[in-house]
């Protein structure tokens, strides 16, 4: 059970990543004021460095097989298992 919270939480971490890539990128292009959309512009690299450390450690554990197509659904069934498997809090 231990790897498979390995795996759920890095795998959180990698979509959390993702998530805050797109949305600074979005707030980049809404700003108008250049001391914000440089600030902006920072938090945006270093969102697409943590995610690069995410992905990096999920391919190398295995846990994100990216170019092994069967074990990518492989793995989504396993982590769909997992998920059913987990408490629901009421």
């Amino acid at each position: 059970m231990h790897l498979m919270n390995d795996r759920f939480y890095a795998l959180e971490l990698l979509l959390t990543a993702k998530t805050a890539i797109r949305d600074t990128s979005i707030a980049i292009s809404e700003t108008s004021t250049p001391f914000v959309r440089e600030a902006l512009l920072k938090a945006f690299q270093q969102n697409v460095m943590a995610h690069a450390m995410a992905f990096h450690y999920t391919l190398s554990r295995g846990i994100t097989p990216s170019y092994t197509p069967e074990r990518v659904i492989q793995n989504d069934f396993e982590n769909a298992r997992y998920a059913l498997q987990l408490p629901v809090s009421q």
